[in-house]
């Protein structure tokens, strides 16, 4: 088997470390570039390790000391920072795919610049996607780039399609665990801390995914994700809760087949599938189901009166233009004053029906025209959470 040179844009976070797992278990893929925000130390860790020619540091001062040390322990690695070391990590010249694990509008850039060198794209980073879908699957296509997504939805979907026809497709159905208030009345989510919904009881994720996850804003950007993804309809994709996470998402055909995915929620799953795409390799580190164990699977509707960030993602994908960009601008915003203690976990789809009901659409944005508007909405949602 040949080596695989991969660069990791976001190698601190939740699917950076858990991506590296999966390198660290097979001596055929090469990490040549990662980033971070401004967790050093274990970055650090990371590039004794795994040896990477570049790595970056998008906050200044962070970088400065990483190269500092770097220096004094004679560690040959170029230190980067800000959106131009990131757009170098995503960007270097040996590595053949990038894996996107950054959260938040910050994956698009080098996203883009990623596809335009030819690179694989190992997408993780689902506001790439929700903010530019069709600018970024447009130039996916005109540099004729795979964009391979490492969700575990989208890896499933992905999977569930292979070697069918497009047009045989009926429906796809993105499963939803719930997240941690799945059996909440209103009066019991008018006081949840911040604590109990950074309990998801399924996966283990990182903070911002977490909080979407027990808003059901997660699977809102995961339709805007699969309708760029699979060129579908809006009508074309259905959610379903599915508390076990056991199946990771389906396709139904025309026929009437339904053909699903089923794991362990286990991350590593889809991105060692992205990795060794289109390959399978083993990976006896992952547990595996065990079926005599498994007394129910469970479905039933999202309970979209309780967690209306999910139709406000469905409002904004049948809107289009720019309204994704500013749904997740003012999401963004809203979930980090949430994990502050500024506002109450109910006034997150408040805040962000309000920023959309602004918002005067452009229906065939720029690259220029999406990163303005990001900025406007962030403006405004955090005037909204000052008054609150």
């Amino acid at each position: 088997m040949r080596t695989r040179k991969i660069a990791l844009l976001g190698s601190t976070g939740s699917i950076g470390t858990q991506t590296l797992d999966v390198v660290s278990h097979d001596e055929h893929i090469e990490v040549v570039g990662l980033s971070a925000h401004r967790n050093i130390d274990l970055l650090e860790e990371q590039i004794k390790k795994y040896h990477p020619k570049v790595v970056c540091v998008m906050d200044e001062t962070k970088a400065q000391e990483l190269s500092r040390r770097m220096a004094s322990q004679n560690l040959a690695v170029e230190v980067t920072c800000g959106m131009e070391g990131l757009i170098a990590v995503a960007t270097l010249e040996e590595a053949e795919v990038v894996v996107t694990a950054v959260v938040g509008m910050i994956g698009l850039l080098p996203t883009l610049e990623a596809i335009k060198k030819g690179k694989i794209i190992a997408l993780a980073n689902k506001e790439t996607l929700v903010t530019a879908g069709d600018l970024v699957m447009e130039t996916a296509k005109a540099y004729n780039v795979p964009i391979l997504p490492v969700d575990s939805e989208h890896s499933a979907i992905f999977q569930c399609l292979r070697g069918n026809s497009h047009q045989t497709v009926s429906r796809l159905i993105l499963t939803a665990s719930g997240g941690p208030f799945r059996d909440y009345t209103k009066d019991m989510l008018q006081n949840v801390t911040v604590e109990a919904a950074l309990k998801h009881p399924n996966w283990s994720m990182g903070s911002k995914i977490t909080i979407d996850s027990a808003s059901l804003m997660n699977k809102g950007l995961e339709v805007i994700e699969a309708k760029h993804l699979f060129d579908v309809s809006l009508s074309q994709i259905d959610v379903v809760v599915h508390k076990e996470s056991i199946i990771h998402s389906m396709v139904e055909y025309i026929d009437g087949s339904t053909i699903a995915q089923l794991g362990m929620p286990d991350m590593r799953h889809p991105i060692a599938y992205a990795l060794y795409y289109p390959e399978r390799t083993m990976t006896s580190y992952i547990p595996k189901l065990d079926f005599t164990k498994m007394s129910n699977l469970s479905f039933e509707a999202p309970k979209k009166d309780l967690f209306p960030c999910l139709q406000l993602a469905y409002d904004a994908l049948e809107i289009g233009g720019t309204m994704p960009a500013v749904l997740n601008a003012a999401n963004e915003v809203a979930v980090e004053a949430f994990l502050q203690r500024e506002i109450s976990f109910l006034q997150i789809p408040e805040m962000i029906h309000e920023v959309m009901n602004r918002h005067i659409c452009i229906s065939k944005p720029s690259l220029e025209e999406i990163l303005e508007i990001d900025k406007w909405a962030r403006v405004y949602s955090r005037q909204e959470v000052a008054k609150l």
